[in-house]
């Protein structure tokens, strides 16, 4: 999968049977939060979207940044995968 982080827009984009996928985000500090999933309508692929968040873990991690989640399927997705926990801020439980 490849990720475009568009700084400008401030959304990591990646595109799926020629449809584009976004999850905007924004910077506090050391820290980046993902507020907000675009996706086309209908959009039923969950898995699309669980390896896309893997790709960004992956990018806040290589990048030393710290992740709060504030849309509630990014919350989903850190109790799902318990092993990105430790990228989430001191005080956030989830």
């Amino acid at each position: 999968m490849e990720i475009k982080d568009n700084t400008f827009s401030r959304q990591f984009e990646a595109h799926i049977d020629g449809k584009l996928v976004a999850i905007e985000y924004s910077f506090q500090e050391k820290k980046i939060f993902l507020t907000k999933i675009l996706t086309p309508d209908p959009f039923e692929n969950d898995e699309f979207i669980n390896d896309f968040l893997k790709e960004i873990m992956s990018i806040a991690e290589q990048r030393k940044l710290k992740v709060v989640p504030i849309h509630p399927k990014t919350a989903a997705f850190f109790r799902k995968n318990p092993v990105y926990k430790e990228l989430l801020p001191p005080g956030i439980r989830i």
